[in-house]
C-alpha cells in the first residue's frame, strides 16, 4: 500500500523501478508436474511405473545458464517420494538438492515447490526419484542447460537435439527389488536395457540426410555400464557434464551409470534406417537393445547385423576415459575459456582416501565407504545443522583413509572447510567397474589407473586438461584421482551410482561449512522447505 502524502507519480517511480529490478533478474522457468503411478510395458510386461505428468520418462527440462526452475511436483503416489537433479550442483543452496539428507520429502497427496537456479553451468544432466527403489520404476528424465545468446559455443547449432536415455531395467515392480534389498539379499541381473523407455527397437529419432544432430546420452540405469553407439556412423564428443571437451570422434561410448555425454553426429550415410545400439559392459551375460535412426526420406528398413561393441575389455575404456579432455580454448558458461582456470596449479590442502567395500552386517548385504555403511535418519542432516538439533549426525562420523575396521553402521558425515582445495581418490579393490557421484560440486579427473594409488601416483596426472564432470567410474581393482574446489557450502551427497549399493550404505555426506553467516556463501533455508522428524513443528521464515 502506498504511504500517505505520497504523489501518484511518486508511487509509480517505485512500481517502475521494481520492474526494472525483475526485469534484470535472470529469467523465471515454470513447470507444474503431477507424479502418478501407472501402466507401462518397456520390456513387453505390464509393469507399475513412476509416470510425471502421465510421461515415462518424464519430460525434458529446457533451460539456459542462470535461469531460475521452479519445479513444483504434485505427489500423487502412496508413499513419500523426492526428485533429485544428477549434476545441478544447487550454488549455496543444498536445501534443495533432493535426497534425504537434505530436503523432506514429500509426503503422499501434497506438493512441494523446487526453487532452482542452473547458475553458472551449461550442459546435459537428468533428474531422478531419489528415495526408496522409486528410480527402478521410471520418474526420471533428461535436463540441458543450453548456453546464453552471448556466449561462444565451440561447435555450429545443430539441426535438432535429441535427449537419449538409457539403462538397464528390471521386470520386477520396485517394491520387490527393494524388499530384496530390505532383506539382505542382492538383486538379480537386470533383465533388459531400455532407450527412453523403450525395447527393443521401440525408440525411434528422426533425421535429415546431410545434416549434424545433437544427441545427449544419459546412462539412468541401475548398475551397469553401457556402451553406445550408431551404426555406419561415427559421434563427435563435445560436451561431458557441463564441460565442453575436446572434439574426438569415437564409433563407440562407454557411458558408466549415473553419467552424461553429449555428441555431435553428422547424417552422412546412403538414405535408410540405421540402428542405435546399447549393451552391457563387463558383464558374462550381455544385454543389449536397440532404437532407429531414420532418415526423413528412407524408404530402407534397418538391416544387417547390429554392429558389435566391446564386452569385456578394460584397458579399451580406460584408453578411451584418458582420452576425454577439456577443450581449454573454449567458453563455458561464462565467456571466459574454460581453460583459465589453472587448477593443476593449485596447493592441495587435504588428501581423502576413500576404499568401497562389501559385507555381511547383521546377517545382511551391506556396502560402505572406509569401513561405514550408512544409515538415514528421519531428520534430513541439513535440517539438524540448520536448526542445531543434536544427537541427528556427527561431523567426522567417517574417516578420511580406510582403516581396515570391520564394517559397521553409521550416518556418516565428513567435515570440510569451505574454500579448500582437496584430493579424492577413489580405490576399488572388488572385481566390478564403480561410479561415484558427488553432489554440489563438478570436479577434475585428475588420473585413474589399475592397483593400488600411491603418492607416486601423482607423477600420472593430468594437470592441464583433464576434464571436469560430477561423475566418474572407477576400474576393477583400480583407483580414480580428483581434484575438487571445495566452493559450495551445505551438505552434499557423495555415492555409489550403482544405485542397490548406494541404498545399501555406499554414500555419506560432506559438509563443507563456513562460521561466516552471509548470503554471499549459502543462501536461507526456503520459506516453503518442507520439516519433517525432529525439525517438525520449527519456524523456516516468514512468508
Amino acid at each position: 500500500m502506498m504511504r500517505k502524502g505520497w504523489s501518484f507519480w511518486q508511487g509509480y517511480v517505485v512500481l517502475l523501478a521494481l520492474a526494472v529490478v525483475v526485469k534484470a533478474e535472470s529469467p523465471y522457468r515454470f513447470f507444474d508436474w503431477n507424479v502418478t503411478y501407472g501402466d507401462i510395458f518397456p520390456l513387453g510386461v505390464r509393469q507399475q511405473g513412476i509416470l510425471i505428468n502421465g510421461q515415462f520418462p518424464g519430460p525434458d527440462i529446457y533451460s539456459v545458464t542462470n535461469d531460475n526452475l521452479i519445479i513444483n511436483v504434485h505427489n500423487n503416489l502412496d508413499e513419500p517420494f523426492l526428485l533429485s537433479w544428477n549434476g545441478l550442483q544447487q550454488r549455496r543452496n543444498s536445501y534443495e538438492d533432493g535426497v534425504s539428507g537434505t530436503t523432506c520429502p514429500i509426503p503422499p497427496g501434497k506438493n512441494f515447490t523446487y526453487i532452482l537456479q542452473v547458475k553458472d553451468q551449461i550442459g546435459s544432466f537428468f533428474y531422478f526419484p531419489s528415495l526408496a527403489f522409486h528410480k527402478a520404476a521410471g520418474g526420471f528424465g533428461g535436463i540441458r542447460v543450453l548456453s546464453r545468446p552471448r556466449i561462444p559455443v565451440p561447435f555450429p547449432d545443430p539441426a535438432g537435439d535429441f535427449t537419449l536415455l538409457i539403462g538397464d531395467w528390471f521386470k520386477n515392480d520396485h517394491r520387490q527389488l527393494k524388499a530384496m534389498l530390505d532383506g539382505g539379499h542382492k538383486l538379480p541381473f537386470p533383465d533388459g536395457i531400455l532407450i527412453n523407455g523403450h525395447g527393443p527397437n521401440g525408440a525411434s529419432f528422426t533425421v535429415e540426410q546431410g545434416k549434424t544432430y545433437r544427441f545427449r546420452i544419459s546412462n539412468v540405469g541401475l548398475q551397469n555400464s553401457l556402451n553406445f553407439r550408431i551404426q555406419g556412423h561415427k559421434m563427435k564428443l563435445v560436451e561431458v557434464e557441463g564441460t565442453h571437451t575436446v572434439q574426438t570422434i569415437y564409433e563407440s561410448l562407454d557411458v558408466h551409470v549415473g553419467q552424461s555425454y553429449s555428441v555431435l553426429v553428422t547424417m552422412d550415410q546412403a538414405a535408410q534406417d540405421f540402428y542405435i545400439v546399447a549393451s552391457t559392459r563387463f558383464t558374462d551375460n550381455i544385454l543389449s537393445t536397440t532404437a532407429t535412426l531414420h532418415y526423413s526420406n528412407s524408404n530402407k528398413a534397418v538391416s544387417g547385423p547390429i554392429p558389435a561393441g566391446p564386452t569385456d575389455q578394460i584397458d579399451w575404456s580406460l584408453n578411451q576415459a584418458r582420452s576425454i579432455r577439456t577443450n581449454l580454448t573454449a567458453s563455458g558458461p561464462r565467456p571466459n575459456p574454460q581453460g583459465s582456470y589453472h587448477y593443476g596449479l593449485i596447493n592441495i590442502t587435504r588428501t581423502i582416501k576413500l576404499v568401497s567395500s562389501a559385507a555381511q552386517v547383521n546377517g545382511k548385504q551391506r556396502y560402505a565407504i572406509n569401513s561405514v555403511s550408512f544409515v538415514p535418519t528421519d531428520t534430513p542432516l541439513k535440517l539438524a545443522d540448520y536448526f542445531k538439533i543434536g544427537g541427528v549426525f556427527r561431523v567426522g562420523s567417517i574417516p578420511d583413509n580406510p582403516t581396515g575396521q570391520t564394517m559397521y553402521l553409521d550416518t556418516s558425515v565428513m567435515g570440510a572447510d569451505y574454500r579448500a582445495f582437496v584430493e579424492i581418490v577413489f580405490e576399488n579393490h572388488e572385481n566390478i567397474v564403480q561410479t561415484w557421484h558427488i553432489d554440489g560440486y563438478a570436479f577434475w579427473v585428475v588420473g585413474m589407473n589399475g592397483g593400488v594409488w600411491s603418492p607416486n601416483s601423482r607423477e600420472e596426472y593430468n594437470l592441464r586438461d583433464a576434464v571436469s564432470r560430477s561423475t566418474t567410474q572407477v576400474y576393477p581393482k583400480s583407483w580414480t584421482a580428483i581434484y575438487m574446489a571445495l566452493d559450495n557450502v551445505g551438505m552434499w551427497n557423495v555415492r555409489s551410482e550403482f544405485w542397490a549399493r548406494q541404498y545399501l550404505g555406499q554414500q555419506f555426506y560432506l559438509r563443507v561449512y563456513t562460521p561466516v553467516n552471509s548470503l554471499r556463501d549459502e543462501y536461507l533455508i526456503p520459506k516453503n522447505a518442507l520439516l519433517c522428524g525432529r525439525a517438525q513443528g520449527r519456524s523456516t521464515r516468514p512468508l
